[in-house]
């Protein structure tokens, strides 16, 4: 049988090999120089962006390894050449054969043949907005780091601080904290500076204020709350550079439509007003979503919906979709999706957030969880929010919040009329009569 070649789609592809110290690029094949090293440095970015272009390369295949293919990247792409960032697992050579010259010759091959399919990357202007905001979700990760550190610090003094208040990090926790850095040790005064807000009484608060002042721990707490406090700054310093950043982009919509809301979480924020005129649609309406999480979301994806052609398959690139796999026409359980989409992280939170609220998606969150427990309903919802999340961005279509009982009698509704259709197909006449509750008729 006679061997075909394959069919070559683009003609002008190389493949990049990435490292930590050089790069492995390979040309099509009937070029002078197919395969070449190139340093990491700037300078030799530069030199593999024109040693490209002079070899007519117009479309270039690269591997997404660690964040070396990001200078990389920027660079080809400054130069004009349309690069695709290829995952690691959609494409694997022949084992025990790998080298990096057989790494980028494979990658040249499958991207000429167009076997590759490209990552999403938003444009330039997102992904500074992305870069802000991943830089305050590391610096919120070490807050909660420095708060834990602090715990320990009262807790090895005894001082049950967080025993009595449900964050130690709010307005009385860190009173109380400054207060004993500053040498107050008495536990009536301490307590006084209890938030008319607090559940627990000044009694049981000075109760727990009662410690073995040891000199080392107070010297932790010192040095944790001063690294609190600065990390603080920080986090405030990237919320006001990413606030920049999405005023900076192309405004669909005037500050003054945006409409009113009740979400106490959700008032009325400079974070809310900017994404609102960036996107021309305010998605903080939708339950469980709040500024913050919103702004994850855009950051990741961007304000353009259209790159995705219908809600499924945005919901399956964020991960919120049930995967399929299908063999021999049986259905099996599919691993799940190694590695955490930011994204889909911000779904799952905000799904969290609807467990016991009286809206129609908690609803459906509640009856989820009855059915298959807490982690289905999680991913159910997060995947409802997904979709409800491209319709808006896409269209601009107008989020209406309609209530628990609204969803429990739509939901009624639907079961009655598959009961009457299953009835109907067994044979039988159905006439529906509504009886009093199990509860009333005991009564």
């Amino acid at each position: 049988m006679r061997e075909q070649s394959p069919r070559v789609l683009h003609p002008n592809a190389a493949g990049i090999d990435l490292g930590s110290k050089e790069h492995w690029v390979a040309l099509p094949p009937g070029r002078s120089q197919q395969v070449r090293p190139f340093g990491c440095f700037t300078e030799d970015l530069q030199e593999m962006a024109a040693w490209l272009q002079s070899h007519g390369v117009d479309t270039v295949a690269i591997e997404s390894t660690g964040v070396y293919w990001v200078p990389v990247f920027q660079m080809l792409e400054k130069h004009g050449l349309d690069v695709q960032l290829v995952n690691a697992k959609h494409f694997k050579a022949v084992p025990g054969r790998k080298t990096d010259v057989q790494d980028c010759q494979w990658l040249q091959l499958l991207h000429e043949t167009g076997m590759l399919r490209g990552s999403f990357r938003p444009a330039d202007a997102i992904c500074v907005i992305r870069s802000y905001v991943r830089q305050r979700d590391t610096l919120v990760s070490e807050s909660s780091r420095h708060t834990q550190r602090m715990q320990k610090a009262l807790e090895q003094m005894n001082v049950q601080l967080h025993k009595v208040l449900s964050d130690v990090t709010g307005e009385t926790g860190l009173a109380i904290i400054k207060a004993i850095l500053d040498g107050e040790r008495d536990p009536q005064v301490l307590a006084a500076f209890r938030n008319h807000r607090c559940r627990r009484s000044p009694a049981e608060i000075a109760k727990a204020l009662v410690g073995d002042w040891r000199e080392e721990h107070l010297f932790c707490l010192q040095q944790e709350l001063a690294a609190y406090e600065f990390v603080q700054t920080q986090i405030a310093a990237c919320e006001q550079a990413a606030l920049q950043a999405l005023g900076a982009l192309e405004a669909k919509a005037e500050a003054a439509n945006l409409p009113k809301t009740t979400k106490r979480k959700n008032a009325e924020t400079p974070t809310r007003e900017a994404l609102f005129i960036a996107t021309g649609v305010d998605l903080t309406k939708i339950s469980g979503l709040a500024g913050t999480t919103v702004q994850t979301i855009i950051a990741e994806i961007g304000v353009d919906a259209t790159r995705w052609p219908n809600e499924k398959a945005f919901a399956s690139w964020c991960g919120t979709a049930p995967k399929n796999k299908i063999t021999g026409g049986k259905r099996y359980k599919a691993a799940k999706q190694s590695g955490s989409s930011r994204v889909a992280q911000a779904f799952k939170m905000g799904a969290q957030a609807l467990a016991n609220s009286q809206t129609a998606l908690g609803a459906f969150y509640r009856r989820m969880r009855a059915r298959k427990g807490p982690t289905f309903a999680n991913a159910a919802t997060a995947n409802k929010l997904a979709k409800l999340f491209y319709r808006m961005l896409r269209y601009g279509e107008a989020f209406v919040e309609q209530g628990a009982d609204y969803y429990e009698t739509k939901y009624k509704e639907r079961v009655v009329r598959g009961a009457i259709e299953k009835l109907r197909r067994l044979g039988y006449s159905v006439q529906v009569q509504e009886t009093p509750r199990l509860t009333e008729a005991v009564t």
